[in-house]
């Protein structure tokens, strides 16, 4: 059996939040739970689960969802999505590429 996953108050938070404005935009939109639902390809079980912001939903599920009821997870500018995209490539190529477990203990007295 899987082993139950424990998320933070603030993943709970955000998760709940995304459904609800899920909802509100395919409300909005005049599409029934099960309109959006067969949209996004998932069960009307499913789409139910998103709404609620139940975490156990696959990812690309809830930002399919999203999408097509029209709530923008980032800017709405395709431009600055990609301009936003390049800066964060361009930070990570200043970073190493991995990052090692500590050799010792971690020293936090100073």
């Amino acid at each position: 059996m899987a082993r139950a996953r424990n998320y933070s108050p603030t993943t709970r938070e955000a998760a709940r939040l995304l459904g609800t404005q899920i909802r509100l935009a395919r409300i909005q939109r005049r599409f029934s739970q099960a309109e959006l639902a067969q949209r996004v390809g998932v069960s009307a079980e499913t789409m139910r689960k998103i709404e609620r912001g139940d975490l156990g939903v696959a990812l690309g599920s809830v930002f399919e969802a999203a999408a097509i009821a029209g709530v923008s997870l980032f800017d709405s500018d395709p431009d600055r999505r990609l301009g936003e995209t390049r800066r964060i490539r361009e930070l990570l190529a200043l970073l190493p590429a991995r990052v090692d477990e500590p050799s010792g203990p971690v020293r936090d007295d100073f």
